[in-house]
Order: structure tokens, then C-alpha cells, then sequence
């Protein structure tokens, strides 16, 4: 009970003293150098997982260290044996059930904003930048954020040693820091056991940086010196399309570069950018009448994403979506990319209470597909506030460069303007939103309903969490360069879930909980276009193990014919008409610690005028730590009753990585879509032949799969791109 009531106060409270050391440190995995006698150590961790309020299990130490340029840690982590997972040689490395241990450094003790870096025994790397308080930690990381640092390991018979070394030139913080906020937490496979130094309740993620300690320095810190860089690609691409019978050679170059502004702002620029040798993204099977967002991967646009992006309705009217720029409409309605000539991104603090993030790119014409050159430019500035929300302002620009034939007077522009508050509380427990935008385009007038606005709060305890949000978005609203899914729009969305984590030696936690998700249109009277009603309970086994069910209770009115299939045009549901419908759904994860691991989720029940029975299932298979394969088999079969034909989707999507050193990869990805008739093959080898540095070879390959395979598109990439610090 002195943990449950005191843990905020006590997290606050440990520190761990950093020595300044002129000795010198190898970077090879021993420990064994003369400088860390000196240094501090931790080693008093707690449990997060499986509970939440005993000592961990396995012993973790920490040592500290750091001089002029570097810091160095030391980890010694206690295990049973030598067995550990990994998942492959890839940086980046994430998921759960892998071993490693992890760093956050909250280096300007704002509780918000953080870097993220971490370990495994195959001494493979990963870093992300944390935003947002990492409240949630898949919408608050970015792991597509790379640096130069350094690390190695050993695993010996009943521990692992871990030694890195980090620039501090590569980290932004404030001159003459004395402190910074840090957390350190492991996970170790062979009694499925999460720990940190920072203790917290289960309900809190073990990232979260509400819960810090301090790394006091013994010498406070210099300036950051960050230094410039510049990153130059050369690309030789050899393409064809079959639909048109063109084939094309090109060669293309151009150059990213990173200047240093004082010790916390970044200005990023970037000449003829290209991104062929980003991963592909998931095909998915949309049965909405809504579009999806896909996640941003282009490294250009990720670090301090959140001062752009962190703003709205992260669902229904987010004002800034990054994906925006560099696809756009042809004149058919159809997705297409649109090239970015040039673009400049300035972006991070100004001093311990403000950030600034200004990014402006310029995209090319498309006469021929209707696609005119813009101006998109994106401005915020944060404010923080008490301890850890912030006041946030938002401005956004898409204009077009020049008049054109095609173009509407009512299309040269689209502006915004916004402001955000973010909640978050000292220990995390009221998390919240409040909002209000109002876009302008060429014909606005006074009358015009240009607005969206909204509010959401949530109470996370140790046993019960509760969220009450609002949004509206009213008819005239229009954000170019965002992602809405719809206008004229009022929503609300209440949900409750309530928490038990029983003495059990098997089963760690389970939850009951009931969501709520209602759609008005206040144009028409505040019809209840939409509503979802959703209970659901979910358990959780010591051994990993994960399984939930979950009831849905749905009512649509459909205000237009709509074919849910995408595959029937000419015999849609009929519109003007309201339809109920209800469904469950089962899930199953098994425990991913294994060679082979699965997730089974079978999707049954009422769909519309008919039924629908589905099943996502994905298999995962590892010979680690060289290579990795999954399997993502999905199935919806689609039976909408009389005078309407059934249905079969599929989409399957097997993958295999091969990573043959930490520095050279090889990943191929198949995907098929019955739905959009299409099978593609992405394959791309990766050499990091210097740090940061990448020689990539990248295959595509697109079919159309009716009746039988008939080539769409092929490519060949050959890219290079080398890292320079000047």
C-alpha cells in the first residue's frame, strides 16, 4: 500500500549522481575499464510486470558516466541462462517479449519530451523520440529517428553486459545543464518480467515520463554542439508500365542537410527529396465509407513531429496530416504521387517554456494529371504550462504557386488557424484535450460553418478508467492538408473500463469495459447518423498470453447507396435508409516469446442488409537471430442477403527479413488484396556501410490479379546516401 499511495512522490525522488571521468572507455561489451570504478551505480529496480509492487526478480545495475563529449552507461543485467529472444539484427527492434534494456533521457526535465534509446543482448540498437509525455507509447514514439551512438554486449553464464557510448553533440539540452530527467527499464524473457527503476502502477505505460528520476551531473554541461550535416542521394531508377507501355530510366540526386540553430533548434532541409527506399505500407481491407491514414515513415518529417501534428482529432479532424504532402489527386479522384521540389523544417525549443516548429515544402505541377505547384507551410508554437500541459498555436498554409486553367478560384487556398490545450497532470492520472480551429478558403464569409472545435478528459487510476470527449466539425470545414474524415459532424464518446489485477499464479490482470461511439449530423436535425456500442472484457496471463472479447452493437444511417466491398458498384446498399446491426469479436495472442508465435482474431456477426464472417490471423516465425517471417492471412466473407451477391476478400501478406549483420538486410514483402485486385512484391537490400550511411537496392513489382497475373508497374532502385558531418 506504500507504493499505490506514494509512488509519484517517491519516483521524484531518486536520482543517481554522473561523475565527469578524463579516463578513457572501450565501447566492447566488457566493463572492464578503469574509469567505471568511479562511477555511481543503480541496481534497486521494481516490477511492472507481471505485477506491480514487489522488487524485481533478476537484479539490473546501472553505472553512469560522462566527459567533455560523451555519455556512457553500463548495464548488468542478472538472467538465469544464456537463452534470450531477439528478433532479428534490424535496429529498431521492438515488440513484446524481446529481451533488452532501455534509456530515457528527459533532457530539459519537462516531463514531455524525451529520447529514447535501448539495447539487446545481440547488442543491436534502437532510438526514438517521445513526445506528448509518452502517454501512449505507439502514438508518442517515432522510431523512424535515427543518431550515431554506439554500443556492444556480452552474454555470459548467469548475466548480459551492455556498454554504450553516446554523443552529446547528438542530443539536444540546455547550456549549463545540471540534470536531466531518466528512467531505465528492462525486460527479461525467461520469467516474463518487466522492471524499472521508477516504480509505477501497472496502469501507467513504463514509458511514460510523468515517472522520472534525475541524473544529477557532477560538472554542469557545456553547450550543445550539434554539428552540421549534410546527406547527399544519388538514385538510378529504371521503371515500367505496362497499362501505358512506357518504360523510363532516371537517374536523380539531391540532399538533405541538418543545421544547428543554438542548443535546441533544428533546421532541416531538403533538396529534390527522394523516398523510394521507405517500406512500403500495409495494404488493408477497408469496409468503411471513410478513407484511412496510413503512418508517416519519411525521415524527413519526423523529429519534433508532435509540434505539427499533435493537434485535433487524431481520428476524425486532424488539421495537419504529413502525408498530405507529396501524393495528391489526379483529375480522375485517384492517389497519386506529386513530387517535392524542395522543403526547409525549423523545429524545437527556444528556451525551457517554448517551442517552435515552422516547415514550408514545395511540391511540383502535374498539368497533365490537373495537379497545380503549392506553397505548404505549417507554423506552431508551444507554450508550456504548470507542470506538464502546454498551449499550443497552429497555422497552416496551402496556396498555389501560380494561376492555372483547371484550378477553382475557391481551390487557390486553404487556410487555418487553431489553438490546442493539452492536459496532462503531474502523475499522469487526468490526461485531456481542448480545441478550437477555424480554416478560410478564397469564398469564406462570415456565415460560413468553418469550424471544429473539442474536448476530451480521461481519469486513469490503478482500477478504473474513465474518458468523456466532444468534437464538432462543422459543414464548411476543410483542411487540405489534414485528414477529415467527414464534416458536419458532432460526436461524443464516452468509455469506461474497470481493472482487477487478482493473486493468481496464471492470470495477471483482467478488465471489463464499455465504449460508446455516437455520430450527429446538426444539419439534419442532429440525426444520429452513426452510433457503435461496444462492451469488452480482456485477460492477461503471466506467460504473455492475451485473449478479450468484444460485442458490437452498431446503427448506420446511410445517407447515399454505399457498397461496402468496393466490388459491386453497380448494386449498392441502399441509401436514405437506417440499418442495426450487431457482431463479436474474439482475440488470441499467443505467447510471442516462442519461435512461433500467432494472433487469431475471428470477426462474427450481422454486417448492414446481411452477415459478414472474418478472421484475421498473423504468424510469426524466427530463426534468431539472422532471420524473421510472418504471415498475415486475412478473410471476410460478405453476404448482404437477397438481390445482393456474396462476397470473398482477401488479403495475405507474407514477409520475410534476413539480417545478416547488424549492418546489412535483406527484406521481401508480398502482398495480395483481392479487393483491389493487386499483387505487389517489395524486395530491398540495405548495406549500412558507414554510420547512418546506405546503399539500397529496391525491387517492385504490381499485378493485376482477376482473372490472371498481368503486369501493372516494375521497378529498379538503386540508391545511395551518405551522412556527413561538417
Amino acid at each position: 500500500m506504500f507504493f499505490i499511495n506514494n509512488f509519484n512522490t517517491y519516483s521524484q525522488s531518486r536520482e543517481i549522481i554522473v561523475k565527469t571521468t578524463k579516463k578513457s572507455i572501450i565501447i566492447d561489451g566488457l566493463g572492464n575499464d578503469k574509469a567505471w570504478d568511479e562511477a555511481n551505480q543503480i541496481d534497486d529496480f521494481f516490477q511492472h510486470f507481471p505485477t506491480d509492487s514487489l522488487k524485481a526478480e533478476l537484479k539490473t545495475s546501472i553505472k553512469i558516466l560522462r566527459d567533455e563529449s560523451n555519455i556512457y552507461l553500463l548495464a548488468r543485467s542478472e538472467t538465469k541462462n544464456k537463452k534470450y529472444v531477439v528478433s532479428s539484427l534490424r535496429r529498431d527492434w521492438s515488440g513484446w517479449g524481446i529481451d533488452g534494456i532501455t534509456f530515457v533521457f528527459d533532457t530539459y526535465n519537462d516531463r514531455t519530451n524525451a529520447f529514447f534509446f535501448g539495447t539487446n543482448p545481440e547488442g543491436v540498437q534502437r532510438e526514438s523520440l517521445l513526445s506528448n509525455g509518452a502517454t501512449d507509447y505507439r502514438r508518442d514514439s517515432n522510431s523512424t529517428w535515427d543518431t550515431k551512438w554506439e554500443t556492444e554486449a556480452k552474454v555470459l553464464d548467469n548475466h548480459i553486459i551492455n556498454e554504450i557510448k553516446i554523443p552529446l553533440k547528438f542530443l539536444n539540452f540546455p547550456e549549463g545543464s545540471k540534470s536531466w530527467g531518466f528512467n531505465a527499464y528492462r525486460f527479461d524473457s525467461n520469467v516474463n518480467e518487466w522492471t524499472t527503476w521508477i516504480q509505477r502502477t501497472r496502469n501507467q505505460q513504463i514509458v511514460n515520463l510523468a515517472f522520472l528520476g534525475n541524473m544529477i551531473f557532477e560538472d554542469p554541461l557545456g553547450k550543445s554542439k550539434a554539428p552540421l550535416a549534410f546527406i547527399p542521394f544519388i538514385n538510378g531508377m529504371s521503371s515500367k508500365d505496362f497499362d501505358d507501355d512506357i518504360n523510363s530510366d532516371n537517374l536523380s540526386y539531391g540532399a538533405d542537410a541538418k543545421v544547428p540553430i543554438g542548443n535546441s533548434l533544428n533546421l532541416d532541409l531538403t533538396l529534390n527529396p527522394d523516398f523510394s527506399q521507405v517500406e512500403v505500407d500495409d495494404q488493408v481491407v477497408n469496409l468503411t465509407r471513410f478513407e484511412i491514414s496510413l503512418p508517416e515513415k519519411r525521415q524527413f518529417f519526423i523529429q519534433n513531429s508532435d509540434l505539427f501534428t499533435n493537434f485535433g482529432d487524431s481520428r476524425d479532424g486532424r488539421p495537419f496530416f504529413s502525408r498530405r504532402i507529396g501524393v495528391a489527386k489526379d483529375k480522375n479522384g485517384n492517389n497519386i504521387e506529386n513530387r517535392i521540389i524542395a522543403g526547409a523544417r525549423l523545429s524545437g525549443k527556444l528556451n525551457d517554456d517554448w517551442r517552435l516548429g515552422f516547415l514550408h515544402m514545395i511540391t511540383e505541377e502535374d498539368v497533365k494529371n490537373e495537379i497545380p505547384s503549392n506553397n505548404n507551410t505549417v507554423f506552431s508554437l508551444q507554450k508550456k504550462m504548470f507542470t506538464r500541459s502546454s498551449l499550443s498555436l497552429l497555422l497552416i498554409n496551402r496556396e498555389t504557386k501560380k494561376e492555372y486553367d483547371f484550378i477553382e478560384d475557391n481551390e487557390k487556398f486553404n487556410r487555418l488557424i487553431g489553438i490546442d490545450y493539452n492536459l496532462a497532470s503531474p502523475d499522469n492520472i487526468y490526461v485531456g484535450r481542448f480545441y478550437y480551429h477555424k480554416s478560410f478558403n478564397p469564398n469564406s464569409t462570415k456565415d460560413d460553418d468553418d469550424s471544429s472545435y473539442g474536448a476530451s478528459i480521461e481519469r486513469n487510476t490503478r482500477k478504473n478508467t474513465i474518458e468523456l470527449g466532444f468534437n464538432m466539425l462543422g459543414e464548411d470545414f476543410k483542411s487540405d492538408l489534414g485528414f477529415v474524415r467527414r464534416t458536419d459532424l458532432f460526436k461524443i464518446t464516452p468509455q469506461y473500463k474497470l481493472k482487477f489485477y487478482p493473486e493468481n499464479k496464471n492470470l495477471t490482470q483482467w478488465d471489463v469495459g464499455v465504449g460508446m461511439w455516437s455520430y450527429f449530423r446538426p444539419n439534419d436535425n442532429f440525426r444520429n447518423s452513426d452510433r457503435t456500442i461496444s462492451p469488452s472484457i480482456n485477460f492477461v496471463y503471466k506467460n504473455g498470453i492475451r485473449t478479450g472479447l468484444r460485442f458490437y452493437f452498431r446503427s448506420t444511417y446511410l445517407y447515399n447507396d454505399f457498397d461496402p466491398t468496393g466490388l459491386n458498384p453497380e448494386n449498392p446498399i441502399p441509401g436514405e435508409n437506417l440499418y442495426k446491426y450487431a457482431s463479436f469479436k474474439f482475440t488470441y495472442n499467443s505467447d510471442v516469446r516462442k519461435v512461433f508465435s500467432y494472433r487469431v482474431e475471428p470477426d462474427v456477426g450481422q454486417f448492414y442488409t446481411g452477415m459478414k464472417y472474418s478472421i484475421e490471423n498473423s504468424f510469426r516465425w524466427r530463426l534468431q537471430p539472422f532471420m524473421s517471417t510472418s504471415l498475415s492471412l486475412n478473410y471476410d466473407h460478405i453476404d448482404l442477403g437477397n438481390g445482393f451477391s456474396s462476397e470473398n476478400i482477401w488479403l495475405i501478406r507474407p514477409k520475410v527479413d534476413f539480417t545478416f549483420t547488424k549492418n546489412i538486410f535483406w527484406s521481401s514483402y508480398v502482398q495480395y488484396s483481392s479487393q483491389s485486385d493487386n499483387l505487389g512484391i517489395n524486395s530491398r537490400l540495405q548495406w549500412r556501410f558507414a554510420p547512418l550511411s546506405d546503399l539500397y537496392i529496391v525491387y517492385n513489382d504490381n499485378y493485376y490479379t482477376i482473372n490472371s497475373l498481368v503486369p501493372r508497374t516494375r521497378s529498379l532502385n538503386l540508391k545511395l546516401t551518405y551522412w556527413l558531418n561538417m
